[in-house]
């Protein structure tokens, strides 16, 4: 019964041939426009390498949003942890979490793109290894005031300890990402934290699909001898783009789709997301193909409304919904998108529609047992004074 929370998630992706300054302002841009219309979380990544992700520490970005932003809740999406200190990045966070007053969720993963991991010599094979190495260690240190110390095949804590406590209690919100492989809700389960699913599909198999994720989290904690988390922690992600008509949307995203798409086959090192990225349909033809394959929801408020209502239904239930922040329709559209899914599809999942509709039905039904009363006070109170008046005049006469 608990309302779902909304928020956009920014890799960002932005196709290379622009300035990336632009590019970053956009972003920031955005996330303002995200507070103003009342968005509760907006995320943020961390990547090195591509030309297409631009932000190198999420931390930083988060620092520049929480300045020109009020009240929207800012999460690192995510922290590729094998690629730092623990007890540095513990530091960071906890500065970040002052900085932010209380604003910040610190989303963890493994890595996603495997250039980055290549550049630092880290094998994929033992990413998820020490994801799960760093998450613990950063925990030890977020829930201990005890010194902690650990030494690993590729980093070393003596007696470490924060010297600056987190500003939330007893810290930030921790969430795990998902993808493909059930190592995300395995951690999540694990340690007590929130799930951050990032399929690209609704429709993914496997463990981390949104039909099996849940369970793989209440089964670990279980194991760990804890409760699960509870489900208002997990975060799904989907694909969204809206218009004031499916034809209009479908036009919007004529503007990048196709080089989104393409990016994953190429530089990002994923499957690719469609058929047809080379050219040989229209961009028209290429957006209708994607919307059709039950990627990405291109359309109206009332099919994103359809669309959130599915995922829920898949799942069994989720906190809070995440669109994927893409540059797939021209910022003015972009920006319009945000605002007719904040007019129409966040109120309707917030329970905010139904009290005043209650209220104005009520109104609507007792118009002749409480109007025709009102209308006669009125007419009293104009007699009396017409008599009031009347009374006066001859007298001064």
């Amino acid at each position: 019964m608990r309302p779902l929370n909304f928020g956009v998630f920014y890799a960002p992706f932005h196709p290379y041939g622009q300035d990336p300054t632009l590019a970053l302002e956009y972003d920031l841009e955005r996330i303002e426009a995200l507070d103003r219309f009342g968005y509760d979380e907006a995320w943020v990544g961390e990547h090195h390498s591509g030309g297409y992700e631009l932000v190198g520490s999420p931390e930083i970005f988060i620092a520049a949003a929480a300045q020109r932003t009020r009240n929207i809740r800012l999460g690192t999406g995510v922290v590729s942890m094998p690629y730092h200190h623990p007890w540095l990045l513990a530091d960071r966070i906890c500065l970040l979490d002052h900085l932010t007053r209380g604003r910040l969720i610190f989303g963890t993963g493994p890595g996603a793109l495997p250039t980055d991991a290549y550049v630092l010599g880290i094998d994929p094979v033992d990413q998820r290894r020490r994801h799960e190495e760093a998450l613990e260690a950063v925990l030890a240190l977020f829930r201990s005031e005890e010194p902690v110390t650990r030494e690993t095949d590729w980093f070393t804590m003596r007696e470490a300890r924060l010297q600056v406590r987190p500003y939330q209690w007893p810290h930030p919100e921790v969430a795990v990402a998902a993808m493909v492989s059930p190592s995300g809700p395995r951690l999540a389960g694990k340690f007590g934290a929130s799930l951050l699913s990032l399929s690209m599909s609704a429709a993914a198999e496997g463990f981390a699909a949104i039909g099996n994720a849940w369970g793989v989290v209440e089964e670990q904690a279980a194991k760990a001898g804890r409760p699960a988390p509870d489900r208002s922690t997990w975060r799904v992600l989907g694909q969204v783009h809206i218009a004031e008509t499916r034809e209009q949307a479908v036009q919007d995203c004529t503007y990048g789709l196709r080089d989104f798409a393409n990016y994953f086959g190429g530089g990002a090192g994923f499957v690719p997301l469609a058929e047809g990225g080379s050219g040989e349909v229209s961009e028209t033809e290429f957006v209708e193909q994607y919307a059709a394959s039950g990627r990405a929801l291109i359309g109206t408020p009332d099919d994103a409304i359809a669309y959130v209502e599915k995922l829920l239904d898949q799942s069994g239930g989720f906190g809070t919904f995440l669109m994927l922040g893409h540059d797939w329709a021209s910022p003015a559209a972009t920006i319009e998108s945000y605002r007719l899914f904040a007019r129409h599809v966040i109120p309707h999942f917030k329970g905010r529609l139904a009290a005043p509709k209650t209220s104005h039905d009520w109104a609507v039904a007792k118009r002749e047992e409480i109007f025709g009363r009102a209308g006669e006070a009125v007419v009293n109170a104009i007699k009396s004074h017409a008599a009031e008046a009347g009374g006066r005049e001859r007298e001064g006469a």
